[in-house]
């Protein structure tokens, strides 16, 4: 076992798999950026604008509550719960298009699994404030350790750190669960069909690659800093 430790979390071969990586989480991005632009140009047939599409889904569900606003950027849609408020892009608000229709149908999944009590959602809000603080702070903790020969500083960057791997862990089901109640919804109301509904899942698809490939990169880089204490 401990043959088996050596080979694959060998300094060198950790700092290989970090630049793949790296190199995964840069085409992952590349890709839904290209899939976004592909599918934001296949407009839907009832033409119905996503920002529309969001507020019916919301009051299928029962969250009159909930506003939706626009805001500026590129994909930086997102639900804040503490607001309640789902916030689309300008490319999205307005398009009548499949992969709009497909973003914003996500972002209002979340909503819906705050509404509905969905527990790795309420797991990540609860660490959300320690992976905050821990992505600004670990390595100034973790090499003050180092420097001035304190474990006790040294534990604390590697605990901090390793809340910052377990909020992208736990991201993932978030994710990928809110992905699987936007298809199933725009799908059971008759918003997207055929063609349409493949252009969605393939938008949601590959933004769904892009937080596999986070978790993954922040794991590796975790294993790293454990193999290299260890080793020092």
């Amino acid at each position: 076992m401990t043959d088996l430790w050596d080979l694959l979390f060998d300094p060198i071969a950790l700092k290989f798999y970090c630049i793949l990586g790296v190199l995964f989480c840069m085409s992952m991005s590349a890709r839904v950026n290209s899939t976004f632009a592909r599918y934001n140009n296949v407009a839907s047939s009832r033409g119905i604008p996503a920002s529309e599409i969001a507020r019916q889904i919301l009051d299928s569900n029962g969250l009159y509550d909930v506003d939706i606003r626009r805001i500026a950027g590129n994909l930086t849609d997102n639900y804040d719960p503490r607001n309640k408020v789902v916030s689309l892009s300008s490319k999205v608000y307005d398009s009548c298009s499949v992969g709009a229709i497909g973003v914003a149908a996500h972002e209002v999944g979340h909503a819906i699994q705050y509404a509905t009590g969905y527990k790795p959602i309420k797991f990540r809000m609860m660490i959300l404030p320690v992976a905050q603080f821990g992505s600004n702070a670990w390595v100034f903790i973790f090499i003050l350790g180092l420097i001035l020969h304190m474990p006790l500083l040294q534990e604390i960057g590697f605990a901090l750190f390793f809340f910052i791997v377990l909020f992208q862990l736990v991201t993932l089901p978030v994710e990928f669960n809110a992905s699987r109640r936007a298809i199933n919804t725009i799908e059971s109301q008759g918003i997207l069909f055929g063609s349409e509904l493949t252009g969605a899942k393939k938008t949601l698809g590959a933004a769904a690659m892009t937080y596999v490939a986070s978790a993954a990169l922040a794991f590796l880089q975790f294993m790293r800093l454990v193999v290299s204490s260890r080793r020092r």
